[in-house]
């Protein structure tokens, strides 16, 4: 790999002469885009993944016991212990790293991965880092009869099994419950994931995938470029730029193209002081990706998202990376997923995209929780059973100004419960639920349904609801959910919505719903979003990763 890396030195030897004398800041982007498309490659090749062409040779085998030497050797082990006498009693105690005595490609990989764990966004030490560099070092004889060492074998299988803790599965249970995250957590066995690596023919570099979100890999390939942006720009404030429109000059037009260049939303000439058409289309792209209103103005919410600092933004990546660890690598049904930051419900079969819609989320006061059911009901015309705070808080301070207050609201009072009055809203179209409710029976009395207020969909930050989530298309949604049932056709789901009767529809297949809570993200075009951590529930665990002290 030094070699390939190598034959790169006089591309980058003409991009530093260019970088240092030119004058000319078109050649300097292109060179640059050149070098950048270079890296790519070579980082693409360095990082292959751990899967591929294990040893499955038979013949050179250990004895057992040497398990046990090893792990009271290494004591930091411990935790591993069943996985690694597992993992070699399937093989009948085959060595797993050495081919003819010699280490595989896949040693080298890992042990570059494990030294290199901050681009995976991991800062945990690993145990015993000399010892697997030295057995590694070792293990390379010049001798072609040499004979497999036992101490790198279960060294390297020892520090998969680490690796695989840290980078699929991430921290434990108690720190994600921690962090308030109630969606259940994935799970693996990677001993029988490494016995199906082991039987992968080898086909030049056929791998499996890792078992991990997808958006795992996505961030981390974001997280590289940030990293390599952080160390080598100062990224100063840009200055106000409110009151710009198209057409005008102005000296910090310059500022805001080499940002957005850098960011990768710009590509055109960054010298020009002229707010043109291609500016504002960039200025576009980056609101999109940030969540903004995307009108093409540098107003204060986008020059303030411009100035966020690279390490922030590190920082909520890492943060993300290890909320994908947590869950399901992937599922082969339909399932929805409300993204709480995004203020968006996303509707998937598998692992595609069917379509998505706008949706209002809790309050900070009123948190959205982070958790997972699975949806059974559609409750067309619904009525509204009102939660004991907001009869508490809202509805009776509400009464004694007005006595009218619930006849004015389309409400009854069915009877008492807990020195309260039970309190019901009749279905029609100022329901606070509106025509349609979907129900996922749990503990948090959170369920999606429709809404009177149509104008919440209009702003850009979506944070008003009690905790339950308002869809922007419930009609769609329904019929999404209904599919599989011929009676339920457009028209008579329309019907049901506005017949003010309740009628409660059971599903014949339940869907899974996922609340997920992701401030970083890549969309379907592979382009990096942020959105404002809104309920502050970043920087708690970005602190337990970056120092290392978070549970695994």
């Amino acid at each position: 790999m030094l070699k390939k890396a190598h034959n790169y030195y006089p591309i980058y030897l003409i991009l530093f002469i260019f970088n240092t004398f030119s004058c000319k800041q078109i050649i300097k982007q292109y060179e640059q885009t050149k070098a950048d498309t270079i890296k790519k490659k070579i980082v693409k090749e360095w990082n292959k993944t751990i899967p591929g062409n294990f040893s499955d040779q038979t013949k050179a085998v250990f004895d057992s016991t040497e398990i046990i030497k090893f792990l009271k050797k290494y004591p930091a082990f411990g935790p591993y212990a069943h996985d690694i006498r597992v993992f070699y009693s399937k093989r009948k105690f085959a060595y797993a790293w050495y081919v003819n005595g010699q280490l595989i490609e896949q040693a080298g990989n890992l042990s570059d991965r494990l030294t290199n764990l901050q681009s995976e966004g991991i800062y945990k030490a690993t145990p015993y880092p000399k010892s697997l560099d030295s057995l590694v070092f070792e293990a390379h004889p010049k001798d072609q009869s040499a004979k497999p060492n036992i101490s790198s074998e279960l060294m390297l299988t020892a520090q998969y099994f680490v690796f695989s803790k840290l980078v699929f599965q991430g921290m434990s249970d108690a720190t994600s419950k921690a962090v308030n995250w109630y969606l259940p957590r994935k799970k693996v066995s990677y001993d029988n994931y490494l016995d199906t690596l082991l039987k992968q023919p080898d086909k030049g570099g056929n791998t499996l995938s890792e078992p991990v979100y997808r958006q795992y890999d996505l961030l981390k390939s974001f997280l590289g470029k940030y990293s390599v942006l952080d160390a080598k720009e100062k990224w100063p404030a840009i200055p106000s730029a409110k009151g710009l429109k198209p057409g005008d000059i102005s000296s910090v037009i310059p500022q805001i193209k080499t940002r957005l260049y850098k960011l990768e939303d710009f590509k055109g000439d960054t010298l020009s002081n002229v707010f043109d058409d291609e500016i504002q289309e960039a200025i576009k792209r980056f609101q999109s990706r940030h969540g903004l209103t995307d009108d093409g103005l540098p107003g204060p919410g986008t020059i303030a998202e411009m100035n966020v600092s690279l390490k922030t933004r590190i920082r909520q990546i890492i943060v993300n990376m290890e909320r994908c660890r947590w869950l399901p690598v992937s599922l082969n049904t339909d399932y929805l997923a409300v993204n709480i930051p995004e203020f968006k419900l996303h509707v998937y079969h598998a692992d595609s995209l069917l379509w998505s819609c706008k949706v209002v989320v809790g309050q900070k006061v009123h948190q959205t929780v982070i958790f997972y059911g699975q949806m059974q009901y559609v409750v067309f015309s619904p009525y509204w059973n009102l939660p004991e705070s907001i009869i508490r808080n809202e509805v009776l301070p509400a009464m004694r100004k007005n006595p009218n207050y619930i006849n004015e609201h389309n409400m009854i009072i069915t009877g008492q419960l807990n020195g309260l009055p039970v309190i019901k809203q009749k279905p029609g179209p100022a329901n606070s639920l509106g025509l349609v409710k979907f129900l996922f029976p749990n503990s948090y009395s959170i369920y999606l349904h429709d809404t009177p207020s149509k104008s919440l969909f209009g702003e850009s930050s979506r944070a008003f609801s009690h905790g339950c989530i308002r869809v922007g298309e419930p009609a769609k949604l329904a019929s999404f959910l209904l599919k599989n049932d011929t009676t339920w056709t457009a028209e008579n789901i329309s019907k049901a919505m506005n017949s003010g009767i309740e009628k409660q529809v059971t599903l014949k297949q339940k869907v899974p719903v996922f609340i997920a809570y992701f401030t970083a993200f890549t969309d379907r075009s592979n382009k990096l979003n942020f959105r404002k951590d809104i309920y502050n529930r970043d920087e708690q665990l970005a602190s337990m990763i970056i120092s290392g002290s978070g549970k695994y």
